[in-house]
Order: structure tokens, then C-alpha cells, then sequence
């Protein structure tokens, strides 16, 4: 926001602005809800050979909440904020991830709520699949590039169609 609005911030001042949002969002992050679809989602790849990460540009530390609300037996991968210079929409983010699974970004889906999310998987590289449960309309999603707009559901279902998920 600072370079929008024709500012420079110290990586200090960075930090300290990141660090501070943080904190406010755990403050109001008490009682986290799963999307719907995420925790079958993340359970059927679980079981798959597919490999999956959550990327976010959140904080590790300001998604403990969010992810232990999904209940999954095993902690997943997740590629955070901190592991990278430019957040969302740059691809730094996503490129890590990629890289992390050991796959080559155009072999991704990213799987996304906001036109942020669109916008750094178009530039990874990557196939954008955009969910509306989020930040965004499906015209926003599309308009941002999201091949296709679905809900997690459906990539369950469409996977499953694939013969990538067990039946």
C-alpha cells in the first residue's frame, strides 16, 4: 500500500507493520470456521499421490489457528509470507511452493479466493482456480484471469472425475 500511495517503508517499519497485523488478527481470529469442502479436500489429497501445499501470505504463526481448525491428522506443508520478499499478487510465493513439492509451476493448480491469488498464479505460471467463498465474485475471479470459478467441492469432484482422487 505504501509504494501505491508513492511512500518508501524501511524493512524495519515492514516488519513492524506485519508484525502488528498479525497480532490484531489473531486477537479477532478466536473461533476460526473451515470453508466448506476444505477439510474433504485436503483429506482426499491426503490419500492421493498428489502433492499439495497451502501457500498463503499470512504468517505461519497467524494461520495456527485456521489450519488446527481443519482437524487433519498430520500437519500440512505451508508456505508462509515470511519465506519470501513480495507477497501476493507477485508469484514469489507460489514459485516457492512449487518448489517446495518439487514441481514444475505450470503442473500446479492454485486454487484461490481473491483477485491477488489469481493474479500471482497467472504469474507463476500456474493454473488459477477460483473460489468464491472469499474475497471476491466469480466476475472479479475471471476477470483476474481464474480459469475456471468453482467451489472446493467441485475440485474434490473434478479430481475425483480425473482418476486422481480414490473413488
Amino acid at each position: 500500500m505504501a509504494e501505491r500511495a508513492g511512500q518508501q517503508l524501511s524493512d524495519a517499519d515492514q516488519e513492524r507493520i506485519d508484525k502488528r497485523s498479525g497480532e490484531i488478527y489473531d486477537e479477532l481470529n478466536t473461533d476460526p470456521q473451515t470453508t466448506a469442502g476444505a477439510r474433504s479436500l485436503l483429506l482426499a489429497l491426503d490419500l492421493s499421490q498428489l502433492k499439495w501445499a497451502i501457500a498463503t501470505s499470512s504468517r505461519a504463526e497467524q494461520t495456527k489457528a485456521s489450519v488446527a481448525a481443519l482437524d487433519l491428522p498430520a500437519p500440512p506443508t505451508l508456505i508462509d509470507g515470511s519465506h519470501v520478499k513480495h507477497a501476493k499478487p507477485a508469484p514469489d510465493l507460489l514459485l516457492l511452493a512449487a518448489d517446495e513439492l518439487e514441481t514444475r509451476p505450470a503442473e500446479c493448480w492454485y486454487v484461490g479466493d481473491s483477485t491477488w491469488d489469481i493474479r500471482a498464479s497467472e504469474a507463476a505460471g500456474m493454473l488459477a482456480v477460483g473460489v468464491t467463498y472469499g474475497a471476491a465474485n466469480e466476475s472479479d475471479l475471471i476477470d483476474a484471469g481464474a480459469d475456471t470459478v468453482t467451489s472446493l467441492g467441485d475440485v474434490e469432484s473434478d479430481l475425483r472425475g480425473r482418476g486422481l482422487l480414490r473413488p
